[in-house]
């Protein structure tokens, strides 16, 4: 059994606490060099027995352990963790072979998550983090809970000799306004959820535009973000993105997947057109009012040689630049731009020779920053999470009314059918199962279950 030295007392008690669990001394080391310099307190046991002799003494937060053990296996440790420790969160390793003991262990350990062998470094550093967060909001909760009572008991001794109507009408109004609350946050993200799929709907007309406007979208969102823009800022950036290239509906389809370059001095300057039109078929929807100088400035360039008004430098808008690198990148990686693909590094060395002509220089900077981040950690895009659930495939045969999807479902061609946190219903997946046969095309729809629906969507 070892304990990872601690550099001083003070500064251990803000580290949060892992313990390793493995009879394997390779896989405890490997997991130690994995998580330490992600700042945690590393702990570790070659045995369940040990595990529990270290618990007694120690404060962990979260614990990782294997399947297959001597003498205790994963599943009977981490239920006596549950039985004796029920704040710490409970993680398993476990292989494909195990599965039936991975259901033991989830019902007898009621664990968080099993992560099965070999795992993906970038995927359980994920987990991990994830799990302490939810922790950490759990716990907050429980003491946001506490002073809650504790408030309200003071305020009813304060409010003792009120009238009985006065308090009554008074918590009326409170679950009005959590109604209505509720109620603009499921329209908010039902509207996104809208625009998302209209966006992909304007893709339909050529497969090789599949995705192009939801990849806009993201890396105009990280650039966004990048450079500190408010969150009503990269709302409008987003809508934007994703419907930048709505002007193009009325072009003639042989034209849209034509690079730029390639055109007719007639092509190019029907082609030229479509950002004012764009911006023009928003113009009776209130929500959009911010989004279309977005639109219709998204191919001006920064030294005034872009169309359609050759406007240049702060004269275009900030969120235009933005979409401008974010919709260019991506037009190079496809090669619509300029006629040949580029690779994502080449991409970004043309843009980085670009600045101060066709490009922002700050907009590029930060481009640049967030894709280098990217790479370092290993990730090309931001990856979906299912927060506390339990994510799996299933086949569109086999879902139910009421599961939520926990990834956006997308065809093999790249076009959005559904924005993931979608709740299924019986339309949906007999529209779905229906489609599969007559495009020909194979589904995996990812879905959120409960633990206790694990066993079955395994």
């Amino acid at each position: 059994m070892e304990t990872e030295t601690k550099e001083s007392d003070s500064r251990s008690e803000h580290l949060d606490t892992l313990l390793l669990v493995d009879d394997e001394a390779s896989v405890l080391k490997s997991l130690t060099r994995l998580f330490r310099p992600h700042g945690y307190r590393i702990l570790s046991a070659p045995s369940g027995q040990d595990g529990l002799t270290l618990l007694e003494r120690e404060s962990v937060d979260l614990v990782i352990s294997d399947m297959r053990m001597p003498n205790m296996s994963g599943a009977e440790f981490l239920g006596k963790v549950r039985q004796n420790y029920p704040e710490i969160v409970r993680i398993l390793l476990t292989g494909y072979a195990d599965m039936e003991s991975t259901i033991e262990a989830i019902n007898q350990g009621q664990i968080y998550q099993y992560i099965t062998k070999p795992w993906e470094e970038h995927d359980i550093l994920l987990v991990v983090r994830h799990a302490l967060d939810q922790k950490k909001l759990e716990r907050e909760k429980r003491r946001l809970e506490q002073l809650t009572r504790q408030q309200n008991e003071e305020l009813k001794a304060l409010n003792a000799s009120l009238d009985r109507k006065v308090i009554a009408r008074t918590e009326e109004l409170r679950q009005t306004v959590t109604f209505l609350e509720l109620a603009q946050d499921q329209l908010q993200k039902g509207f996104m959820a809208t625009v998302k799929t209209f966006a992909s709907l304007l893709e339909l007309r050529e497969k090789e535009l599949a995705g192009h406007a939801r990849r806009v979208a993201e890396d105009a969102r990280n650039i966004a973000e990048a450079l500190d823009c408010s969150k009503p800022v990269i709302r409008d950036i987003i809508f934007a993105s994703l419907l930048h290239d709505i002007g193009n509906i009325g072009l003639p389809s042989p034209l849209l997947n034509r690079p730029f370059p390639t055109m007719t001095a007639d092509e190019k300057q029907e082609f030229m057109k479509h950002p004012q039109r764009g911006a023009a078929v928003l113009m009776g929807l209130e929500q959009f009012q911010a989004a279309m100088p977005l639109i219709s400035a998204h191919h001006e360039h920064y030294d005034g040689g872009g169309f359609p008004k050759g406007i240049k430098g702060d004269e275009i808008p900030l969120g235009a630049r933005i979409i401008c690198v974010a919709n260019e990148y991506d037009g190079l990686l496809s090669g619509k731009l300029l006629n040949r693909k580029y690779d994502p590094q080449a991409a970004l060395t043309y843009m980085q020779e670009h600045k101060g002509k066709r490009y922002d220089p700050a907009v590029v900077d930060a481009f640049v920053a967030v894709k280098k981040g990217a790479a370092l950690s290993g990730l090309d895009e931001k990856p979906e999470t299912t927060s506390a659930k339990t994510m799996t495939a299933i086949r569109p045969a086999r879902l139910e009314p009421g599961m939520v999807l926990a990834r956006h479902l997308v065809t093999p061609g790249g076009f959005l059918l559904m924005p993931k946190g979608q709740k299924l219903t019986e339309f949906q997946i007999e529209h779905l199962i229906s489609l599969e046969k007559t495009e020909d095309i194979k589904l995996n729809v990812y879905v959120r279950l409960d633990a206790a629906d694990a066993e079955q969507g395994a």
